[in-house]
């Protein structure tokens, strides 16, 4: 029953029942007695103590709308309102849900067309930065050695400096360009990927221990690489932010799919708020359907943890 009717049967009620009242037994003299001005109040306060519980129950589904409305977020799935209460507030409730379910859709497709040209475009960078950069340094390099050869020994020093500092940003340039493009992602798989990832990470001050489980069922391409890029960020954020020492990549099968789970010993997120890496993370989570979640790690430092379904 809607709201309105709820309130006007209510209320047809208790005007049928007075008037049957006052043509009945009961009288209302001039002036009015104690006893008869006592039974109108008395009439008055049911009619309003009905009334005011029939709003309450009717209006506590759009309060918890409205408490659903504020917390709304469409990076994390689910989030959906309660359809319950009157006719119009049900309804109202279902509208909210569908216009939810459809910009979430919407925003899916839009982060799915982002991040593809946001491959696009570090492949785009990573072969720039091999073939253009990486060859002129490449050349730099064999033309310090030539000149290495000539110069007198004063300069010696100098020139071996000059190639040494060639030669790391030649390094440089290529550990960028790996990590734009992984191309070991594409040639042998996320296991080898994952693993070289952590290698990398070594580098940084940081011992990073990895256990990538035997049997992981097939995954896409998307998964793969969100799989991937998910562990990256992971650990960027720890080299930079956690002030750890220590850090785990495990890749293990569950059922129906794998789990990821990057972790540290570091001081943990507190009350910081996410920043621009971790709402990329949850970008990526939702366009392949995968379930991220961040917490606490058993040590106090940061566990992120990633669930990805299988390939159908």
């Amino acid at each position: 029953m809607s709201l309105f009717w709820r309130i006007f049967s209510l209320n047809a009620v208790g005007l049928v029942l007075a008037a049957a009242l006052l043509l009945g037994p009961v009288t209302v003299s001039t002036p009015v007695t104690s006893a008869e001005a006592l039974v109108v109040v008395a009439g008055l306060a049911l009619l309003l103590a009905g009334n005011a519980l029939v709003l309450r129950i009717g209006l506590a589904p759009l309060k918890r709308l409205g408490r659903a409305m504020v917390t709304a977020d469409l990076r994390r799935p689910g989030g959906r309102a309660d359809v319950a209460g009157p006719a119009e507030a049900a309804e109202l409730i279902r509208t909210y849900n569908t216009m939810l379910d459809r910009l979430a859709a919407e925003r899916a497709a839009g982060t799915a067309r982002a991040l593809s040209a946001q491959e696009r475009e570090r492949q785009r960078i990573a072969r720039e930065l091999h073939d253009e950069v990486g060859q002129t340094l490449t050349a730099v390099l064999l033309q310090l050695k030539r000149v290495a050869d000539r110069v007198p020994a004063e300069l010696g020093e100098e020139v071996g400096q000059a190639q040494e500092a060639t030669r790391a940003g030649l390094d440089e340039i290529r550990r960028i360009a790996r990590r734009l493009r992984p191309g070991v992602l594409e040639e042998l798989g996320l296991a080898s990927a994952l693993r070289a990832l952590a290698t990398e990470f070594d580098t940084h001050g940081l011992t990073v221990r990895h256990h990538i489980a035997g049997g992981l069922p097939p995954l896409t391409e998307e998964a793969e690489l969100v799989l991937y890029r998910v562990a990256q960020e992971g650990l960027t954020n720890t080299a930079r932010h956690a002030g750890a020492d220590r850090a785990e990549i495990r890749l293990t099968p569950v059922t129906g799919g794998v789990e990821l789970v990057v972790r540290d010993n570091g001081k943990g997120i507190g009350d910081a708020p996410e920043g621009a890496g971790m709402r990329g993370m949850r970008e990526r989570a939702l366009l392949i359907g995968a379930e991220l979640t961040l917490g606490a790690a058993p040590d106090g430092g940061t566990d992120v943890r990633l669930l990805v379904g299988g390939a159908r």
